[in-house]
């Protein structure tokens, strides 16, 4: 992405070096920098003036900005994504204290994605020449105000309100959360900055999703979703410190649909939105579905950190070939998640076999998020900021929609919770035919946006480390120096 590279009078004082990456990119090489230090993010070395280099000579360098920035987007995501699906693990605790069925209360995840999947391209669009950083600090205030209202709501009708604001801060958060990471590294780095911000996402699945749903089994939800406004807050206060500064877009592409379609883009949205409708119809109510299954009321949550694992191995996969095999690696996983959600009710009657399946279906689905916006910034239609907020909708359209069916599904007399994955499959293998059928949206190899590549398996395993790192290296910039997945919780009630 050549209008992403760093400008010529940049001068970097500390460098982060990066393994290469074996590809054949013919990526527009960034200016010389000046280093007089460097560090694996993979693994700390030794100080020194060893950047490595890629096959054109051209240095794989990070700043120490830059470094701190990717993991605060990094950090942002994982709270995003934990907003986002909390509610859900504590579907069944919520939906006790307010005095409302959990099929109603499953109208928290519609509602918020209905905010997502209506807002993301018009709030993208008509923000894309404010600065980067601005629109992410706002969007993490946004993250606190919406858990605070949902937190101290009274009753259902303001839990609603709380989770439309969330969705909106959600519709601009994710939209410009991949670009602005592509746009504060080198641009052969960009697609290691794309995965750094999905592993953010992947760990609110393992880790944000499983911990809230702890938290409000021990101290009540409305404990948990505190809990979650108040790190917003500090984090909003750490980006607005040390997030580098990124400018908008002078002239931010949004293309037409007719472009949309030419260029397979729109191929790739209705997917992905597909998609997401399926997964969601079952992972709604996946916490009620395991206790059908038998699995106890006080093991969901570890249950759901599995599931979770299982997710990032998903996510491993798609980084290994995303540049390889895009398409059929996302053929295989699609197909995969259909075939686990239609096998799902033949082994309800065993816990073991459930848990089997359900991780093949999450695991599959794991590999999903990266495979489909590398499709979308590679069909090169529109502005990588508009790519993302195409995704970012499509997929909120498919959450509520998958949410909406779930719910009207597990509410039918003669159906309820047995028949969901039955459903799911339907619509999930619907986006397989789409995927199939969309060459230009999903091709053999990438196109078009030959920078991009999200190949790095260290900077994927590495995540965690360069996270907890974060302080360290936060310190460290200020100093001038460098240092050597929702899930359902059905449960208690709130006490």
């Amino acid at each position: 992405m050549p209008q992403n590279s760093p400008r010529p009078d940049d001068t970097r004082t500390g460098s982060v070096a990066l393994a290469p990456e074996p590809d054949t990119q013919t990526a527009t090489a960034a200016p010389a920098s000046t280093y007089t230090g460097s560090m694996r993010v993979s693994g700390i070395d030794t100080p020194g003036p060893r950047p490595t280099h890629g096959h054109d000579g051209t240095p794989h360098v990070l700043t120490p900005s830059a470094i701190v920035g990717i993991a605060v987007l990094g950090l942002a995501t994982f709270f995003a994504i934990t907003t986002e699906l909390m509610p859900v693990g504590l579907l069944s605790t919520m939906s006790g204290d307010l005095g409302v069925t959990e099929s109603r209360m499953g109208v928290v995840i519609t509602v918020y994605a209905l905010a997502v999947a209506l807002l993301a391209l018009p709030l993208t669009w008509v923000t894309a020449r404010v600065p980067r950083k601005a629109v992410l600090v706002a969007t993490l205030g946004g993250y606190t105000a919406s858990n605070l209202i949902v937190a101290l709501a009274p009753n259902f009708e303001t839990v609603c309100v709380g989770r439309v604001v969330g969705g909106v801060a959600h519709a601009l958060f994710f939209s410009v959360a991949s670009a602005y990471a592509t746009r504060i590294v080198p641009p052969r780095l960009a697609g290691r900055a794309i995965a750094f911000v999905y592993s953010g996402s992947s760990l609110g699945f393992v880790l944000g999703v499983p911990l809230a749903t702890a938290v409000g089994d021990h101290l009540g939800w409305r404990s948990a979703v505190f809990a979650v406004a108040v790190a917003s807050a500090v984090l909003a206060v750490v980006a607005l410190a040390f997030l580098p500064a990124v400018r908008g877009e002078s002239s931010p592409h949004l293309g037409s649909v007719a472009a949309w379609a030419r260029s397979g883009l729109l191929a790739v949205v209705v997917a992905d939105l597909l998609l997401f409708a399926g997964h969601y119809v079952v992972y709604t109510y996946v916490g009620p579905y395991l206790m059908t299954a038998g699995l106890g009321d006080d093991a969901v949550a570890p249950a759901l950190l599995v599931l979770g694992v299982t997710g990032i191995v998903g996510l491993v996969t798609a980084g290994a070939f995303v540049d390889r095999a895009p398409r059929q690696t996302l053929i295989a996983a699609v197909a995969v998640m259909a075939l686990a959600l239609a096998v799902l009710p033949l082994v309800h009657g065993s816990l073991v076999g459930t848990f089997v399946v359900a991780g093949l279906w999450v695991a599959a689905n794991g590999t999903t998020g990266t495979l489909f916006m590398a499709a979308a910034i590679r069909t090169g239609g529109v502005s990588p900021d508009i790519a993302g907020a195409l995704v970012n909708a499509g997929s909120n359209v498919g959450i509520a929609g998958g949410a909406a069916l779930g719910a009207q599904v597990f509410g039918t007399a003669g159906l309820g919770l047995g028949a969901l994955p039955f459903v799911a499959a339907v619509v999930v293998g619907a986006s397989l035919v789409v995927v199939v059928l969309g060459r230009r949206g999903f091709p053999v190899a990438g196109h078009a946006q030959s920078t991009l590549s999200t190949s790095s398996l260290r900077t994927i395993t590495s995540s965690v480390s360069v996270v907890t790192a974060s302080i360290a290296t936060v310190q460290a910039a200020r100093t001038g120096s460098v240092p050597t997945g929702p899930a359902v919780r059905g449960g208690r009630r709130s006490r």
